[in-house]
C-alpha cells in the first residue's frame, strides 16, 4: 500500500541532515508557522528607520535580494523580477510611513500569487506559536457566489449588533461589497486562483489594528442592518478537540500540525478511540504547520515507513520525508489504528494538511469528503529578518508527493464534494459531517485498533 521508502542514498542523506530541523510547512491564510524567532531577538535586531528614505530602501532592498536569491522557482513563475524592482523602488523610496512602505512590498509580491511569501512589519510582531491577527470578530466567506458570514465571535460586537452566520455583507464604507471584490481580483497581475479567490474574500473586512469599518448587511429575513465596527488584534489558541458523535464515531478536529498538538493527539487517542467505530478527522479549518508534527499524526493512520512525498530546492536538492515508528513530538512509540477514516476538508485546507490529506488518498486510507483545499504547499526554511525588525517568509522548498505530482496550485478534489448553503449556516446543519457518518455507518463493523 503507498511507495515505501527503502533507503536514502548518500547526497540524500546530506539534505536531509541540512534541511530537516528548519523545515516548516507554513499557513497561507492567518496563520504562519515557523523556525522559532523570539520577538526580543527581532526588537534588538532592528538598526535601521523606516522614517528616512535610505532606512526604507535598505528595507527595500534585502526583501527584494532575498527573495531573488532564494525563491522556490528561478522563473518566478514567469514574473520579470528585475522589473518588479524597478516598479516598486521608488514607491518604496517615496512611503510616508511604515504601514505603506510595507504596502507597496506586498504589492510586489502580489504576482507570484503565493500565500507562503509574504512579509510583515516590525509592529505586527507575529507570533505563530500563539497566532494572532487583526479583526472585527467575524470571519466572511464566498457562499452561493456571495460574501458571506461563516463565524461570528461570540461576545463580539457584530453578534451584539445582530450579525449571524448566514448573513451577506452588501458593503463596506458605502461602497457595494461585491464591487469591492470585484475590483480586488480584477487588480490581480495574473488570473486569480481559487485559492487567491478564497483569500480576497476572507480579507473582506480587512485593515489596520484600532481602524474603524463601516458595514452593512442583510439578514435572514432580507432586511438590510448596518453598524461601525472597530478592529482588533485577537489571539487564537491552537489545539485539538476530539468528541463522539452518535456515541460511536471519534471526531477529530486538528486546528494546525504544531508538536504540541502531535503529543496532545498522542495522549488522548488510545482513550477517546475506545469502542470508536470509525474517525472523523475535520482539517477544515486546518492551514498546516510543522512538518515532522503531521507526520506524527500522519504515522499514526499510515504506519511507519510511507513516503509522504518530497521538497526540493532551487539547487535541486531534495528531502523526503517518511512516516515513522517513533515520535518526534513524544519520547513513544507511535500507537497505531486500522479503524475506517473521513477526512473532511475546504478552501481552508492547506500545506501540511494538503500532504497529509494526499497521503491518506495515496494509500486508499480514507475517504475524503468537503471542497477543493487550497493548493498551497510550499514550504519556508526560516524567517528572514528585515533590516527594520520586520519579517519576510520565502518559499525555498516545492513540494511533490510520493506519486510525483505537484498541489501547489491546483489542491485536492474531494472523493464526495459537500458545500454547505446559507440555510445551513443559519440552521447550524453540517452537511459534510452528515455524509461523513454515513459514509462510516455504511462500513458495516469495526476494524480493531
Amino acid at each position: 500500500m503507498g511507495n515505501r521508502v527503502k533507503g536514502k542514498s548518500r547526497r540524500a542523506r546530506a539534505i536531509a541532515l541540512g534541511i530537516a530541523l528548519l523545515l516548516t510547512v507554513t499557513f497561507p491564510l492567518s496563520l504562519f508557522p515557523f523556525s522559532p524567532v523570539t520577538l526580543a531577538t527581532l526588537h534588538d535586531s532592528a538598526a535601521v528607520s523606516t522614517a528616512t528614505r535610505e532606512g526604507r530602501l535598505a528595507v527595500f532592498d534585502d526583501a527584494w535580494s532575498r527573495i531573488n536569491e532564494r525563491y522556490y522557482d528561478r522563473t518566478f513563475h514567469g514574473l520579470d523580477w528585475e522589473a518588479e524592482r524597478t516598479a516598486f523602488r521608488t514607491l518604496a523610496a517615496e512611503a510616508n510611513s511604515s504601514d505603506e512602505l510595507y504596502a507597496v512590498l506586498r504589492r510586489m509580491i502580489a504576482p507570484l500569487d503565493d500565500p507562503h511569501t509574504r512579509v510583515f512589519a516590525p509592529e505586527e510582531e507575529f507570533d505563530w506559536w500563539r497566532p494572532r491577527f487583526v479583526s472585527i470578530g467575524v470571519s466572511i466567506a464566498e457562499v452561493e457566489g456571495l460574501p458571506t458570514v461563516v463565524q461570528v465571535e461570540r461576545g463580539s460586537a457584530p453578534q451584539r449588533a445582530g450579525v449571524r452566520s448566514g448573513d451577506v455583507i452588501e458593503t463596506v464604507n458605502g461602497q457595494a461589497a461585491m464591487s469591492l471584490l470585484n475590483e480586488r481580483l480584477a487588480n490581480s497581475a495574473t488570473h486569480p486562483s481559487a485559492s487567491a479567490r478564497f483569500r480576497t474574500f476572507a480579507k473582506l473586512l480587512d485593515g489596520p489594528p484600532e481602524s474603524a469599518v463601516e458595514v452593512s448587511w442583510k439578514g435572514r429575513d432580507g432586511k438590510l442592518k448596518s453598524a461601525r465596527f472597530d478592529r482588533h488584534w485577537q489571539q487564537r489558541e491552537l489545539s485539538v478537540r476530539i468528541r463522539r458523535e452518535h456515541g460511536e464515531y471519534a471526531v477529530i478536529e486538528i486546528d494546525a500540525f504544531t508538536k504540541p498538538i502531535a503529543a496532545d493527539f498522542a495522549r488522548a487517542l488510545q482513550e477517546k478511540l475506545r469502542s470508536a467505530r470509525g474517525i472523523v478527522i475535520d482539517l477544515r479549518g486546518n492551514g498546516g504547520g510543522d512538518a515532522e508534527a503531521m507526520t506524527d499524526i500522519a504515522s499514526t493512520f499510515l504506519g511507519p515507513g510511507l513516503s509522504l512525498g518530497q521538497f526540493t530546492d532551487r539547487e535541486g536538492a531534495s528531502l523526503t520525508i517518511t512516516t515513522h515508528a517513533r515520535s518526534l513530538s513524544t519520547p513513544d512509540l507511535i500507537a497505531q489504528t486500522k479503524l475506517p477514516l473521513v477526512v473532511l476538508t475546504s478552501e481552508r485546507t492547506s500545506s501540511a494538511s494538503e500532504i497529509f490529506v494526499e497521503a491518506l488518498r495515496i494509500a486508499r486510507r480514507a475517504t475524503i469528503i468537503g471542497t477543493q483545499t487550497c493548493g498551497c504547499v510550499l514550504a519556508v526554511r526560516t524567517r528572514h529578518v528585515l533590516p527594520d525588525g520586520g519579517l519576510l517568509d520565502v518559499s525555498e522548498l516545492d513540494y511533490e508527493t510520493a506519486l510525483g505530482s505537484r498541489l501547489e496550485g491546483h489542491g485536492l478534489t474531494p472523493d464526495e464534494t459537500v458545500v454547505n448553503a446559507r440555510g445551513d449556516l443559519y440552521s447550524g446543519r453540517d452537511r459534510a459531517m452528515e455524509s461523513a457518518i454515513k459514509q462510516l455507518a455504511s462500513l458495516g463493523s469495526p476494524a480493531h485498533h
